[in-house]
């Protein structure tokens, strides 16, 4: 059995000793090759913006620009910077705030893009189709190059799990990473689902990216007086009555429901703002346990070791814009 330690360097990693110990060397960051931009409505705001993908420097992350604020306000997508998980996953700084911003997230991590500044000149990420199949298909045009730097990542080596009633999530030392989830509702017209998922940009973009988002027609009011899902429709969420789905042409995969909830905490994982190697496994769990997972996560050290580069922090201030501020 390999000897933990708190921190692994990059020789260590890259080395043709630990090659033959079956250690994954690290692989180099990325970014985008090229801008792109796409325009949506916000699924609960239903608010109309503009979001443009740009390279970012290594070590920058993932960072969002409100460029409708003054000054313009970068805000880190991680964890500190949470602002809430309730129906989605919000980010803020300063009284400035970005939601929704899971599909996205889970889109660049799932693609395994590291560094990208993202400009965006509303308050919410664009829901599109409810998938990421859309921000995949925007990170192909784009186009993915390598980095000099190499990617450190956080390697579980000992157990973390979370329970709410009949809502869990846990994570558990493993050599690569995987996600298993379990859904099951109190509706007549959805079973039980479970699916594994084996993390890798191929099996991403084939398995998960175009699962959408989903609710139940009898849900759909009470939420909208509250001021959620004023944005949303048949185009972009899977909606399901007494009967079944409403959507015309049906689920896009049997396990469609469960592949999402997939997506959801790929994308709120990326909050860590390293890749995770560990095997995760959630039953009924949703945007509040994974953030808590990510919290638990990083105030416990101890069950985790960090491989490469000690100068890796995340440093967005490097590059990105001079103009923007850090509100």
């Amino acid at each position: 059995m390999r000897k933990h330690h708190t921190f692994i360097t990059e020789t260590q990693l890259t080395s043709s000793a630990a090659i033959e110990e079956g250690i994954v060397p690290l692989r180099r960051q990325r970014t985008l090759i090229s801008s792109v931009v796409c325009e949506g409505d916000g699924l609960h705001t239903a608010r109309r913006v503009r979001l443009v993908l740009h390279p970012a420097p290594p070590f920058s992350g993932i960072v969002f620009l409100r460029t409708d604020t003054a000054p313009a306000c970068m805000i880190q997508a991680a964890a500190a910077q949470v602002m809430g998980g309730y129906l989605a996953t919000t980010l803020g700084r300063g009284g400035v705030t970005v939601s929704t911003v899971e599909h996205l997230l889970g889109a660049l991590a799932g693609m395994e893009v590291d560094n990208v500044l993202v400009e965006i000149d509303g308050p919410e990420v664009p829901i599109r189709d409810g998938s990421a199949a859309d921000f995949a298909a925007l990170i192909g045009q784009a186009g993915i190059r390598e980095q000099e730097a190499l990617q450190p990542r956080m390697r579980v080596v000992h157990p973390i799990s979370l329970r709410e009633g009949d809502r869990w999530i846990a994570v558990r030392p493993a050599e690569v990473p995987s996600v298993t989830y379990a859904i099951a509702f109190d509706h007549p017209a959805v079973t039980p689902q479970r699916y594994r998922f084996h993390c890798g940009a191929e099996p991403f973009v084939r398995e998960i990216a175009a699962a959408r988002t989903f609710g139940f027609l009898r849900d759909v009011d009470r939420l909208r007086a509250q001021g959620y899902a004023l944005g949303g429709s048949l185009e972009n969420a899977i909606v399901i009555g007494e009967r079944g789905i409403l959507n015309a042409g049906g689920y896009r995969f049997p396990e469609e429901l469960v592949r999402h909830k997939i997506l959801d905490l790929l994308g709120d994982l990326a909050l860590l703002g390293t890749p995770l190697v560990g095997e995760v496994t959630a039953s009924r769990a949703g945007h509040d346990l994974h953030i808590r997972l990510v919290q638990a996560l990083l105030q416990q050290p101890e069950a985790w070791v960090r491989e490469g580069a000690a100068a890796s922090a995340v440093q967005p201030e490097r590059g990105l814009s001079p103009t923007a501020a850090f509100c």
